[in-house]
């Protein structure tokens, strides 16, 4: 629950955060007659702005937050700068998570009240009841606080799920589209799509798909000619979202069974296909899960599992990034040792560089080791 006074009187609502973080201990009511700066002051403190002011400008304040916190004074921006130039990559990536994280505590702060319905009694606010329910399921008649910042993304998670992502190695438009559902990652770097659209396949039978997400990589097995998928995740968003795309993409129900557990299904198959998150990190939210697995606890537990689930011709794809090793937190000798230690041998390896944009933004903290990322299809065999 998150506490709150006004006018003498205490008021309580339950405190929503994707993340799970906690609510602010203190929260001040502003308004439009907040100044931004005095505002940023207190969100650098840990207060949090619950806004009963015109929706519009709650806005215009985050947007005031944000050119401030992105704007170092010269003394800071200097020493910080001394401090990239003599870390490691690790310690870099290390130092701009911290930065990341402490941008998004202040940008947390501006908080909206939301009714029972959803709905937000402020002037001008839009009706984000669908988004909300998207997310969040039916409304309860609870009132509720989230922040401004998470209400917006949830919003875009609305839209993406709406128009969609466009997947070429589904075919031609329209029946090409994966909709990404909240919380669920969408497949926008489509590199790794593309390797599991052209790598040679081992048979036509029995496909396990570990870690369904969207389930474009199910669906793309399917379209390749594989006769069964069984498709596995922990998250139930993930499912709903990967049943949801399935059935718009017109794969009849009984083709690919979808499965709630932790990686593997029962049983062998010719086809074993895992994507897990590529950065041995912590995850700071939820859907940050599927790029961060800390202490590489899915990699290791896909590689662990792998041979008592092939079949003995069959083989496991391994979709990885290799930019855990250019940022030094996973050196090769170390996956290649975990492979022959699960009693694996490596049948051939496809590679692709990455086609996102931060891969060409020399600004970026971590521009060298982006630069210079490799996409790989690790086909895996028992030894």
């Amino acid at each position: 629950m998150i506490e709150w006074s006004r006018q003498g009187q205490t008021h309580k609502a339950l405190w929503r955060s994707e993340g799970g973080a906690p609510a602010p201990r203190r929260v001040e009511v502003a308004d439009d007659t907040l100044a931004a700066d005095t505002a940023y002051r207190m969100a650098c403190e840990g207060t949090g702005l619950l806004w009963q002011g015109d929706f519009q400008n709650a806005r215009h304040l985050l947007q005031a937050l944000k050119r401030r916190a992105d704007r170092k004074p010269r003394k800071s921006a200097a020493k910080a700068s001394q401090k990239l130039a003599g870390a490691t990559p690790a310690e870099a990536f290390h130092l701009h998570r911290q930065a990341q994280a402490q941008r998004a505590r202040v940008l947390a702060a501006v908080l909206i009240p939301l009714e029972g319905d959803y709905g937000i009694a402020l002037r001008r606010a839009p009706d984000w009841r669908v988004a909300c329910t998207e997310a969040w399921g039916p409304a309860t008649g609870e009132r509720s606080v989230a922040t401004l910042r998470e209400l917006l993304g949830l919003v875009g998670a609305h839209e993406w799920r709406k128009k969609g992502v466009e997947v070429p190695a589904l075919g031609a438009p329209p029946n090409n589209r994966i909709h990404p559902h909240y919380g669920v990652f969408s497949p926008v770097r489509g590199e790794y799509v593309d390797l599991v659209a052209q790598a040679p396949l081992p048979g036509h039978g029995l496909a396990f798909d570990i870690g369904v997400g969207t389930g474009v990589l199910s669906a793309v097995l399917v379209r390749r000619g594989v006769r069964q998928v069984v498709a596995t995740d922990q998250d139930p968003r993930a499912l709903a979202c990967a049943r949801d795309n399935l059935a718009r993409l017109g794969v009849p129900p009984q083709q690919v069974e979808l499965l709630q557990t932790d990686l593997f299904p029962p049983g062998r198959a010719q086809l074993v296909v895992c994507n897990p998150p590529w950065v041995p990190a912590r995850a700071s939210s939820p859907i940050e899960h599927a790029v961060y697995d800390e202490g590489s606890r899915m990699l290791r537990g896909f590689l662990a599992g792998l041979k008592d689930h092939l079949e003995p011709e069959g083989e496991g794809w391994l979709i990885l990034s290799d930019f855990a090793e250019h940022l030094g937190l996973r050196p090769r000798d170390q996956l290649l040792g975990w492979i022959a230690e699960a009693g694996l041998t490596v049948a051939g390896r496809h590679d692709v560089k990455p086609r996102h944009a931060k891969a060409a933004d020399a600004a970026d903290p971590l521009h060298a080791a982006r630069a210079a990322e490799v996409t790989s299809l690790w086909r895996l065999r028992q030894a």
